[in-house]
């Protein structure tokens, strides 16, 4: 994954890494400098504190000048008397050769040794110590002065994480706030001081890109507008025209031939409307919500379908399941316009599928703070291969009866994902008929925002009291 939080930190934490031991690198060859110029400087002491006297050069060998916390820090003595003679060794083996004036470094028996050589009148004095003991006393001393620096390489690791995951916190609030708005949502994002200086040239580029979004779907909400207004009006002129035309008696023909026509005109009304209708709700933006009674809703959807209902000879009715009772308003927060069109479609669904003579309750519903209902039939229901299949579009299983485009599904299922509602379809115990139920629905208190109940509907809500 390619992260620039990943980016940054692996650049900084390598960085600091290899300048560390560049650091550490460094210090140890300064220590070892010094180190070689602190024993140089006691070989060239050693060298002039022989005595002139050789019988005592021991006692001032033993006595000399000497590291003991540094192992073998041996120093080799050797003198030569003027004619070239070997006068004196120091007891640690082995003797090196005799080397010319001044400090030089050779290797003798796979060893390295720093070697000082002083020609005096009478004699030539040699000092020589190993190349080791130096090593040993820089890594001390650069041991001594590295380890603030391991200290430090932690904390700075830490405060690069606590850096690095500060200055990329709005990069992270942006991202959530973006995460959790809404699909609809094409508000243009605030300035304000906390927004980084880097991130503004981001944040207007994505305000301009949401204020051509909210341009091209308020285009598309105005055609689907005059859309609709275009098409429904032709079609109920065409309607009428029919109607008329069937009562003057200027439309002749066989009665059962014309029966399919109108039947079809009608289907072919009812396609447009709801072609539009599923337009309408995947163009529309959140609409507001408001204060709606649910029991006042449904009451007057009872209403309106009393006489389709009175066709086919159905039961049509209101009901109330407990905690639910009859008294209540059942006030939620929702979209009214597009909460009574999910239950338009869903009582005109049930109203279509369920045969003459049957029975369709609107059944109210609570759990906990959220209120709901469900549309209950005893129609044929719908197989339970095909229960996920009848929300897609214009799709009709070979189970369904009566007419029907396949969208009145469709339509309930998009209102509802847009109105956050859970909407589900089960078949009743038994195998006879289907219950669609849609919960979710926010309490509310006050009045809700419906009109009156009409008188038709008052006669064909049936008394609840009976079902609680």
């Amino acid at each position: 994954m390619n992260s620039i939080r990943r980016r940054l930190l692996g650049w900084l934490i390598c960085g600091f890494a290899a300048a560390s031991v560049v650091a550490g690198i460094g210090i140890f060859h300064t220590a070892r400098e010094e180190a070689g110029e602190l024993f140089d400087y006691e070989l060239h002491a050693v060298a002039l504190s022989m005595p002139a006297n050789v019988a005592t050069a021991r006692e001032v060998e033993q006595s000399g000048p000497g590291f003991d916390e540094i192992a073998d820090d041996r120093i080799l003595i050797a003198i030569w008397d003027r004619d070239g003679k070997l006068i004196y060794h120091s007891q640690e083996t082995p003797t090196l050769p005799r080397q010319a004036t001044g400090f030089r470094t050779i290797e003798h028996d796979e060893v390295h040794w720093r070697v000082f050589g002083l020609a005096q009148p009478e004699r030539f004095v040699q000092v020589a110590q190993p190349i080791s003991v130096r090593d040993t006393l820089a890594l001390h001393l650069a041991l001594h002065t590295l380890w603030p620096l391991a200290l430090l390489v932690p904390v700075a690791i830490v405060l690069v994480l606590f850096v690095v995951t500060r200055g990329l916190a709005p990069v992270r609030g942006l991202s959530t706030l973006l995460a959790a708005r809404s699909v609809h949502a094409l508000e243009p994002l605030r300035l304000d001081g906390s927004v980084p200086v880097e991130l503004r040239p981001l944040v207007e580029a994505l305000n301009d890109l949401l204020d051509r979004l909210n341009a091209a779907s308020q285009a598309q909400r105005t055609f689907i507008a005059d859309a609709a207004h275009e098409l429904r009006s032709p079609l109920a002129a065409l309607k009428l025209q029919w109607q008329a035309a069937l009562h003057d008696g200027t439309l002749s023909g066989e009665p059962r031939t014309l029966e399919r026509m109108q039947t079809r005109l009608n289907r072919t009304i009812r396609l447009v409307q709801q072609l539009l209708t599923l337009a309408r709700e995947d163009a529309q933006a959140s609409a507001p919500s408001a204060i709606v009674s649910l029991r006042r809703l449904g009451e007057q959807a009872i209403g309106d379908f009393s006489l389709l209902a009175e066709e086919k000879g159905i039961d049509l009715g209101l009901e109330s399941r407990p905690p639910v009772t009859p008294e209540d308003i059942c006030n939620v927060s929702a979209d009214p316009h597009g909460l009574n069109t999910l239950l338009n479609n869903l009582l005109d669904n049930a109203i279509r599928h369920t045969p003459s003579g049957g029975k369709i309750d609107l059944v109210l519903t609570r759990a906990q703070d959220t209120f709901g209902f469900e549309v209950v039939d005893n129609g044929p229901g719908i197989p339970e291969a095909d229960l996920e299949r009848v929300l897609d579009r214009f799709f009709r299983g070979d189970h369904a009866q009566g007419t029907g485009s396949g969208l009145g599904l469709s339509i309930v299922a998009r209102i509802a994902q847009r109105q956050g509602l859970t909407f589900k379809l089960r078949n009743n115990p038994g195998g006879r008929g289907l219950t669609a139920a849609v919960s979710g629905l926010q309490r509310r208190t006050g009045e809700g925002g419906n009109a009156e109940i009409t008188p038709a509907a008052k006669r064909n809500t049936r008394a609840t009291s009976d079902s609680a």
